[in-house]
């Protein structure tokens, strides 16, 4: 697989996969702001999914648990320029703006396909990849502030996600996991959205499930892949990635370690 990722600053880099796909489980520091110039991408979050093609603009805020699959399409590359909205940068933005904050941000992807504005901030970008020496920080800040204005513009509603810069609070934990057991993140990343210490989240998990976060993690995924073949039919290549698994032979073996079948024979045991 052939990842070129090419950075004009540290916030806004013109991101390229060549191969059939690339899936990755991810939560970011930073909010996104993507721009596809060719390919697909399938986002799955607990509660939804979202499909971007060619031409899609997307915003992501930070802190949210999202599995991300790329595609090239049509003979061509997964191709996307993609900014960093860096907390740092946000908050030297929005120092002198009276912004009326609300007590819980709104925590969804935002849509803005094809929109002029933003398609032509984020496309004036493409000919300084091709620049030679370094890209002026001046230039970085203003085509940044250019696109955060635009957002604002477009949709009032993001400065209650934008202007937030508060830490995860401790949330309940049940719900959190039940919600969110399909990621693949690290344990240390799980604490910190819940608003845990490692050490905390270890030992309050214990306490209400009564095991280890991997043994239950890999337990809730099996029951949902189970689900997936046997009443959706669904195909296993199709769900392994979906429910958390990174390979689709260590899949097969646990599954059937678990159920007896492997993935490719439960449809045709269920009848």
């Amino acid at each position: 697989m052939e990842h070129i990722s090419r950075h004009l600053s540290k916030e806004i880099k013109l991101s390229s996969y060549e191969d059939k796909l690339f899936k990755s489980d991810l939560m970011f520091d930073d909010h996104m702001l993507v721009w596809f110039i060719s390919g697909e991408t399938k986002i799955i979050q607990w509660d939804t999914t979202f499909y971007f093609k060619t031409g899609d603009i997307f915003l992501i805020p930070r802190n949210q648990l999202a599995t991300i699959i790329n595609y090239p399409k049509n003979g061509l590359p997964h191709k996307t320029v993609v900014m960093h909205l860096s907390l740092e940068r946000l908050k030297k933005y929005y120092e002198n703006i009276d912004v009326r904050k609300r007590t819980q941000p709104e925590q969804k992807i935002y849509r803005f396909s094809n929109h002029p504005l933003l398609e032509s901030c984020l496309a004036s970008l493409i000919p300084y990849f091709d620049v030679e020496g370094e890209f002026p920080e001046e230039l970085a800040s203003l085509k940044i502030t250019e696109a955060i204005s635009i957002l604002r513009m477009i949709d009032a509603g993001v400065d209650s996600v934008l202007a937030n810069f508060d830490t995860p609070g401790k949330i309940d934990l049940v719900s959190f996991m039940q919600r969110n057991f399909m990621f693949n993140m690290s344990l240390e990343k799980l604490g910190y959205l819940t608003g845990r210490s490692l050490s905390t989240f270890n030992r309050d998990f214990k306490k209400l499930f009564n095991t280890t976060p991997q043994k239950w993690l890999t337990a809730k995924r099996l029951e949902l892949a189970y689900y997936q073949l046997s009443e959706k039919k669904k195909k296993p290549t199709e769900v392994y990635l979906e429910v958390g698994f990174e390979d689709l032979s260590h899949f097969s073996f646990i599954f059937k370690k678990k159920y007896g079948v492997s993935p490719n024979q439960l449809p045709i045991s269920m009848g």
